[in-house]
């Protein structure tokens, strides 16, 4: 395992990382998740991601119980949550960046955790209504107060992104210095077109996430939706249309006879993808169990096998 650095700060992240979205609550309990968190931490990881709407805070609760039983030295681990859709129904307690909201949502999701401060806090969606710097003030008071170390965004855009650093440059605040985007080899435009100018002048931090396209890059959508996947599960019925497009299912045939060419795994090989990319600080995985994340995590050993043949061969899949 490699540890880049999360844009211009001076804190490292392992490549890859692993995240509790679908899976902590919803497939998996303290148990399970000690277990994985554990052979994640055995392979390198020192980044956990999380999110205060996950199960509705179910997730958080499952991974500060398993960080509590691991008995991890706090400063050998970073762990995260986001901030946005909020957990109750009231006028401002959900989507929204509001000073109100921000200031007691890191006050509860503190409390899930059972942690004092977390790592990283990240914006979760832009909010169309409050102004950015209002929200720049809170996530900069945040970190000031010691409850977080870093604040970043998620799915913000480019124009968003800049004008929330501007305003922290000029105040001379605490800036977001990561983003968290949807990021794999069917979803590029944002991150390899939008994001250019960020990581450019910026030398913006992203942990990205669906490295698999929700299972759809491990090949296990080829014949159909299998019993117990992602795509059965019917909360998340929502994402049948792309794990079924078959244009996509097409490619991914492809890919996987190129993985096996280089003895991975079609998982793998859509990692290792992620990873020669330099403006990747971290690639954020996903399993429901600790098999899963032993095998995910042997994606480090095929970067090396990914020549400028290989990836123009790749690049000629994704067309």
């Amino acid at each position: 395992m490699e540890y880049r650095y999360l844009g211009r700060t001076g804190v490292q992240v392992s490549e890859l990382s692993l995240g509790s979205w679908v899976t902590f609550h919803n497939q998996v309990d303290v148990n399970h998740a000690v277990e994985m968190m554990t052979a994640a931490r055995e392979a390198g990881v020192n980044f956990f991601d999380n999110a205060e709407i996950y199960a509705k805070g179910e997730s958080e609760k499952i991974m500060g119980a398993a960080l509590k039983k691991l008995g991890w030295r706090r400063g050998s681990y970073l762990v995260s949550s986001k901030f946005f859709w909020g957990l109750h129904e009231g006028v401002n307690e959900k989507d929204t960046l509001n000073r109100k909201y921000l200031m007691e949502a890191i006050d509860g999701s503190l409390k899930r955790f059972g942690l004092d401060h977390l790592d990283l806090v990240f914006c979760h969606r832009p909010d169309p209504h409050t102004q950015i710097e209002e929200t720049v003030w809170a996530m900069h008071n945040i970190v000031e107060s010691g409850k977080a170390i870093y604040w970043g965004t998620s799915e913000w855009s480019a124009a968003e992104i800049v004008a929330a650093i501007e305003i922290a440059e000029k105040h001379h605040l605490h800036k977001p210095i990561m983003e968290q985007p949807q990021y794999n080899m069917f979803h590029r435009q944002v991150f390899e077109v939008e994001y250019a100018r960020l990581f450019r002048d910026y030398g913006y931090g992203t942990t990205t996430w669906s490295p698999l396209a929700s299972g759809l890059l491990t090949g296990k959508y080829n014949d159909g939706v299998p019993e117990g996947s992602r795509g059965s599960i019917k909360k998340y019925d929502w994402l049948l249309e792309s794990l079924t497009d078959q244009v996509k299912i097409n490619k991914v045939k492809k890919l996987t006879e190129i993985a096996g060419d280089l003895g991975a795994s079609t998982a793998q090989l859509a990692l290792a993808w992620l990873l020669k990319n330099p403006n990747v600080s971290t690639v954020i995985t996903g399993a429901s169990r600790a098999e899963q994340v032993r095998e995910n995590m042997k994606a480090v050993e095929v970067v090396a096998k990914l020549t400028p043949d290989v990836m123009d061969t790749i690049e000629q899949v994704l067309a």
